[in-house]
């Protein structure tokens, strides 16, 4: 009688420089992001306060990102990417109140971390059209988030006016909304999360009794 072996099979062997690699990308771009939160009217800073900030050498920056815009294409995506992972749906079957304050908090929250980068991109859209879809990206995935946040709202409505509120509450929270109540009007976190609270509340339609 034959006797079989079976042999487990090996782990796959993890790329230690890869590793290392990617953590050194994602210094460079945390690096980038700090400076512009810090310096905003510099829409890109030099490789080389980059590389200080980051604590590698302009060079180890040109060896991942062959140049500054395309740092800053991957600067989108990183925080697109810790947006949806910071910020997923939350109180979804919650009462009217607590699904808005929920909504809002959260688009508070994304607003206070990416308003630098959101500048940045806005202003470097016609010079660089690989920033466009990343824009539309952003206010797509606001956009989604609201239907899902205030279905029960939007279910009364027909698809135009429900197309056309949708639009319209995306304007009013926009980063720029944002930063205007935080920065010219100076109000604080609670304060401008009350005014979006009270202006969404009275754009949403009624919710419908179960």
């Amino acid at each position: 009688m034959s006797t079989t072996t079976t042999t487990a099979p090996r782990p796959a062997r993890i790329d230690g420089r890869r590793l290392r690699s990617e953590r050194t990308k994602q210094l460079i771009i945390e690096a980038y992001l700090a400076l512009l939160r810090e310096n905003p009217v510099t829409p890109m800073p030099t490789a080389a306060r980059i590389a200080e900030r980051a604590g590698y050498s302009v060079r180890s920056i040109f060896e991942r990102f062959p140049d500054l815009n395309k740092l800053r294409a991957a600067a989108a995506d990183y925080q697109l990417a810790q947006a949806a992972a910071l910020a997923p749906p939350r109180n979804i079957d919650g009462d009217r109140q607590t699904r808005i304050k929920s909504q809002v908090e959260t688009r508070a929250g994304t607003c206070d971390r990416g308003v630098a980068l959101w500048r940045v991109l806005i202003f470097s859209l016609d010079q660089d059209e690989e920033l466009k879809p990343r824009v539309r990206i952003a206010r797509e995935r606001t956009i989604e988030r609201m239907e899902i946040m205030y279905r029960p709202e939007l279910s009364t409505l027909s698809e135009r006016d429900r197309k056309h509120i949708l639009i319209a509450l995306e304007a009013i929270t926009d980063i720029e909304s944002w930063a205007r109540m935080r920065e010219l009007y100076g109000l604080s976190f609670e304060e401008a999360c009350g005014v979006w609270i009270r202006a969404v509340d009275r754009m949403l339609p009624p919710t419908p009794s179960n």
